[in-house]
Order: structure tokens, then sequence, then C-alpha cells
């Protein structure tokens, strides 16, 4: 079987896109509820494989692959009124486990739902800021001031770091 998929996986876009699967799974864990995780990973990949032949390597790969990923995820999530009503039911699962899971496990989902309430750009600077972006960087992809970057993330931090605070006391 393996060989099989050959046929079917064009292996030099696998091995380029290797890399940066971390990144790819998480911003879609940022911007979808679990059960919508894995389609907003295929639009990514989908949005890559389309938009590679415009890569020009005139920037890092990472670069171009954080810019097609964070806007793939941007549309996507547009679409996601339809959705919201599943998510919902699906958060409220998740923040009402029993007891006995990985404590680390919960911060991490905590800190995921409260990253998903933010705006879409919000969302997006955040994540690149924690894939370790820098500020330079993070204005280029959205066309912001270096200054601006810097004060919407302080903000965003700020924002997230109490919604996590709201849903450690709620829980």
């Amino acid at each position: 079987m393996g060989r099989d998929i050959d046929r079917y996986v064009d292996r030099d876009f696998a091995d380029w896109l290797a890399p940066h699967l971390p990144m790819l799974h998480r911003t879609a864990r940022a911007f979808a509820n679990p059960a919508d995780q894995q389609d907003l990973l295929q639009e990514m990949i989908l949005a890559l494989w389309k938009a590679r032949p415009r890569f020009r390597a005139e920037s890092a790969a990472g670069t171009f692959v954080h810019r097609v990923a964070h806007n793939a995820a941007l549309t996507w999530r547009r679409g996601e009124a339809r959705r919201r009503l599943r998510g919902v039911a699906l958060e409220a699962e998740l923040i009402t486990r029993e007891a006995g899971t990985d404590p680390q496990g919960e911060l991490l989902e905590r800190l995921y739902i409260a990253i998903r309430q933010l705006s879409p750009v919000h969302r997006s600077l955040i994540l690149l800021s924690l894939d370790g972006l820098s500020y330079a960087e993070i204005a280029r992809l959205h066309g912001l001031s270096e200054t601006n970057v810097g004060a919407r993330l302080t903000r965003i931090r700020q924002r997230v770091a109490s919604l996590v605070e709201e849903a450690n006391h709620g829980v």
C-alpha cells in the first residue's frame, strides 16, 4: 500500500511542506474547534498546494507558508457561522471533562479556547508570535507597522490571559 500512495502524493510537495506541519496543526487548533481542525488543516494544505507554483523563494518558505495558511484559515473562518452550534456543544464538553485528565493538556485546551474567542486577525497575530516570528515579519505578513504589531500583541496577550484566568475560575 505504501508504494501505491506514491502515485497520489507529490513527494516534492510533501518534503517541502513537512517542516511546516507543526505550524499548520497549531493554526488549525487555534482557528477551529476540535471537530473541525482536520477539515481546516486539509483546507490549508490544499491552499498551499495551489499556491506553491507562485512561491519564488524571494522570502523564506516558512514566511510563504505562514501567509498562505493564515489567509486560508481566515477565509475558512468566515464560514464558521454554520458550524457554530456544533462547536458550542463541543467546547462545553471539553470544559466539563471528567477529573483525572492531564492538567497541562486542560490548560493548553483553555488557551486554545481563549485564542478561538479572538477576532480572526488577532488570532493570526498571536499565532504568528507564538510561532516565533519577529514583529517585523508579522508586520510584513499583515501589512502593519512593527509598532502597531507590538501594541496589538500586548493587548491580545492581556486578553488571552484574562480569558484563561476566567476559564480557570469557572472550572
